[in-house]
């Protein structure tokens, strides 16, 4: 082994070993968490209390995920859940004051954005970020579905199992189960037919 490849595994030995204790150490945070899933910092974070994540899930480098606090709202089950085998690629944003589901083996690209509530700017002498949170609608994100990079879901919003979202979209309507959508917004141009066994285009 060269210099250069001890050198490169010595860092993936050592990246491996920190994303375990920082996974350990913050899986006692949430809401509840299962097995064998693993959090690489770093992490930018909110209200873990109220999210749960399942067995398998993956949270990628440098995400934002944070579950919010507003006057009224349950605080006896989480906010966000992350079901099984879920992976949330590199810098993703996941933001929510009510609910956002996102089901089993949902990938997510880099850079995607979820949320379930918007900004409220009532008030142009104040800043957009001192003002608070309009339009809450749930979000749920259906099994074995795939986000494109860039891709933005708003408040809302359901999207069916086994769509894919492709990259740079902006989904602002329901997505149907086996379907394609892509633009800004999200149109469908792709449906599964189970008969053919193949996708037809819209």
């Amino acid at each position: 082994m060269t210099l250069s490849s001890k050198i490169q595994s010595s860092f993936h030995i050592w990246n491996d070993i920190k994303t375990k204790l920082y996974s350990i150490l913050l899986f006692p945070c949430f809401f509840s968490s299962g097995i064998k899933s693993t959090i690489i910092p770093p992490l930018r974070f909110a209200g873990l209390s109220d999210i749960s994540i399942g067995s398998f899930v993956t949270i990628h480098s440098n995400c934002w995920i944070q579950a919010l606090t507003r006057e009224g709202s349950d605080t006896d089950s989480p906010k966000i859940i992350m079901k099984d085998y879920a992976s949330i690629g590199m810098n993703s944003t996941i933001s929510a004051v009510k609910s956002i589901v996102i089901e089993e083996y949902v990938f997510t690209a880099r850079n995607v954005y979820i949320s379930d509530h918007g900004h409220k700017y009532d008030d142009v002498d104040i800043p957009i970020s001192h003002q608070s949170v309009n339009g809450v609608a749930e979000v749920r994100i259906g099994a074995h579905t795939w986000l494109g990079q860039n891709s933005v879901v708003l408040p809302g919003v359901t999207i069916g199992r086994h769509c894919v979202i492709g990259a740079n979209s902006v989904v602002n309507t329901d997505i149907s189960d086996y379907s394609v959508a892509v633009g800004a917004p999200a149109k469908i141009v792709k449906r599964y037919n189970s008969k053919s066994q193949s996708w037809v285009r819209v």
